[in-house]
């Protein structure tokens, strides 16, 4: 469903909002957006949970703020504010009774679970832990709250941080993440939850049964992110006895487990017993004393909840089905897999993303966070059967944004023939038969994808604020993305620089034979495999004007030992640095830099693990060595992309100030 700026102003009169005027896509208005994430829904079906995000940017802070609101799933009342304060509130969870809303607060140091009631008032601290707790559910009866928390620290260790003698031994006494328990009541008690699994493995996610006797989890070798991304089994502990017993252990991932309505069977998502790196998620079943795990139907992308895509909702009350949900090209789609059979069946036609979508228990209702390339975040209810999403929020459209340019998405040929998509957002003002620059932008992953989320949001590259310095933008998904199916993701395997690099010119000279992109006046840019991409497209051509480099990877030799995700690189590279040391040189932008001729900004953060600093400051140096213009941008306690927003609003400015150097708009 599409809103042009017109049905946006009258339903915003409908509401009572008055709109307020914006000029142009500035940093200051970008940051204004808010985000809408972690629904829940009530038992009957009435109520929604969510959390809002806003960034604080006054004087000293530049943080992002979040809070607890609710809504009913019934048109007519707008949402209400539930939490309030100068710290954040998440991860809101409705009571089965639907009486109580538990959540997590952040307090002076750790984030605890809170507990106010669905009909308003004060809210009070239910956990008193000395970690902060990751994830917590309720159990089916409402009598108990199960948390996951990190396991805390000894006297000993805790002596030695305070008299600066905590030494960091490497891969060695991991604080694994466990489940805990607590019996919920509405009066304070500061005593700490009872610790029902141990062992050398980390918590991932886990899920009742509905009898209450059981949790079933999933589980990795070890707390790190490679560790998460290569490993993980499902156990199911027995709450009364704390006995754990483990139900699907082959190799590979297995993740998000959830129990069938009659706790027999539980679902899960799965490589399949082969450990898929690159990236692979099929929807298994298995019952809950084990044996064999059995698939069902695949998803057209085959990525159910694979490195934080779109996984597994939930199952129908009859145990009949699975609801699940995964990227389908640059949209996302809910499916319905037939637990007994192959059928699957795609139920959300949107002209967007889907993001955050929960069901009703009856099954009856979606509720859903929905954005396109040109409406703003907002929160929808369709009837599941008869999709026909309706608003129920107004927190972006209470705001009258400045205009926005056109996004369709294109199709093209790569040199050996392989059908490829991208979109393309045309520039302010866009006249047919005038040439524009041409702001290539390239995603990470590099199993990303650009999808039809809206143009305006806060990011590292903000379309919207491009287009309107008049520049045309392409943002190509080559092989390697996801949402195109398995071997589309896998068609780069030991190709990095090379087949990606044909899908992603074929696209700019598709841009060009359409009459919108100027030869003669084109910039490329990218955040990590995107940066990575960036620094291989200049060591291979000189037709861009301009460049920038944004947590790039230009040398996968000294990459591979130093990433938090070795085995991710190995994965791609298809085998270890001292096996075919000649794979990771080929293709190192770093080993072609005697052909760079593009002035190259670099852009990287101080803190990054997953792509360490030194990998931007190689190229920063070689091509100031060489002579070619360049500049290096370092965002202070940043990890892999900025998390602070005044840091975040400074990005697409800085490298615009970068492209008007090389690149003449007019």
């Amino acid at each position: 469903m599409l809103w042009n700026k017109r049905i946006i102003a009258v339903l915003m009169l409908f509401v009572g909002v008055r709109a307020e005027t914006a000029e142009a896509w500035s940093p200051e208005v970008v940051i204004q957006m808010k985000s809408i994430s972690q629904l829940d829904i009530s038992s009957s079906g009435d109520l929604v949970a969510f959390a809002v995000r806003e960034a604080v940017i006054e004087g000293e802070k530049s943080e992002y703020l979040n809070q607890i609101w609710l809504t009913g799933t019934a048109m007519g009342k707008p949402p209400v504010q539930y939490t309030f304060g100068e710290k954040s509130a998440t991860r809101p969870r409705f009571s089965p009774d639907g009486k109580h809303i538990a959540f997590t607060r952040e307090g002076s140091e750790k984030s605890q679970v809170w507990i106010m009631r669905t009909t308003g008032g004060e809210a009070w601290q239910f956990s008193y832990q000395q970690e902060s707790v990751i994830d917590f559910k309720w159990s089916p009866d409402g009598q108990h709250i199960a948390m996951v928390m990190k396991d805390p620290k000894s006297e000993e260790e805790e002596t030695e941080e305070e008299e600066k003698r905590d030494v960091i031994l490497v891969d060695q006494n991991f604080k694994n993440n466990h489940i805990y328990l607590k019996t919920f009541t509405t009066e304070i008690d500061t005593t700490e939850a009872d610790k029902i699994t141990s062992g050398s493995f980390t918590v991932n996610t886990f899920n009742w049964s509905p009898d209450g006797r059981l949790i079933v989890f999933s589980h990795s070798e070890e707390p790190t992110f490679n560790s998460r991304s290569i490993t993980g089994d499902i156990s199911v502990v027995t709450v009364a006895t704390k006995s754990t017993t483990t139900i699907v252990d082959w190799p590979g991932v297995d993740a998000d487990p959830l129990f069938s309505p009659d706790g027999k069977t539980i679902a899960f998502s799965s490589d399949g017993g082969t450990t898929e790196r690159i990236g692979l998620g099929d929807c298994f079943v298995v019952s809950v004393k084990g044996g064999k795990p059995r698939k069902l139907a695949e998803t057209p992308n085959r990525s159910v909840g694979v490195r934080g895509a779109p996984g597994i909702m939930q199952w129908s009350k009859d145990g009949k089905h699975v609801y699940t949900s995964d990227y389908e090209g640059t949209r996302t789609q809910i499916y319905k897999l037939d637990v007994k059979g192959k059928k699957i069946a795609g139920l959300t036609a949107y002209d967007g993303v889907i993001s955050n979508p929960v069901l009703s228990s009856d099954e009856k209702k979606i509720v859903f966070v929905g954005q396109s390339t040109e409406v703003p975040a907002e929160l929808y209810v369709s009837d599941l059967r008869k999709f026909g999403p309706k608003v129920l929020s107004t927190f972006n459209r209470n705001k009258d944004w400045p205009e926005i340019t056109k996004t369709e998405r294109v199709n093209w040929k790569s040199k050996d023939g392989l059908e490829i998509e991208g979109l393309l957002t045309y520039p302010l003002g866009y006249k047919q038969g005038k040439k524009y620059p041409l702001a290539l932008i390239i995603h990470g992953g590099p199993s990303g994808v650009f999808t039809e989320t809206f143009t305006g949001n806060p990011s590292i590259y903000v379309i919207q604020y491009f287009t309107e310095k008049g520049y045309a933008v392409l943002r190509p998904n080559p092989r390697g993305s996801t949402g195109y199916g398995k071997e589309f993701r896998y068609a780069n395997f030991k190709d990095w620089g090379f087949g990606d690099y044909e899908d992603i010119m074929s696209g700019v000279d598709k841009t060009i034979d359409m009459g919108i992109a100027d030869p003669e006046r084109m910039a490329v840019m990218g955040w990590s495999y995107g940066g990575y991409m960036t620094s291989f497209l200049v060591t291979r051509t000189g037709r861009f004007k301009a460049a920038s480099m944004g947590a790039g990877l230009p040398n996968l030799i000294s990459m591979v030992t130093t990433t938090d995700i070795p085995d991710y690189l190995v994965a791609h590279m298809g085998s270890e640095i001292w096996e075919d040391y000649e794979t990771y040189e080929k293709h190192s932008a770093i080993y072609r830099i005697g052909k760079v001729t593009t002035p190259t900004q670099v852009i990287h953060g101080s803190n990054d693990l997953r792509v360490p600093f030194t990998q931007g400051q190689e190229f920063y140096v070689a091509l100031k060595r060489r002579g070619i213009d360049t500049e290096m941008v370092v965002y202070p306690r940043t990890p892999h992309g900025p998390r602070e927003p005044k840091l975040l609003m400074d990005v697409s400015p800085r490298i615009m100030a970068w492209l008007d150097k090389y690149i003449d708009v007019r």
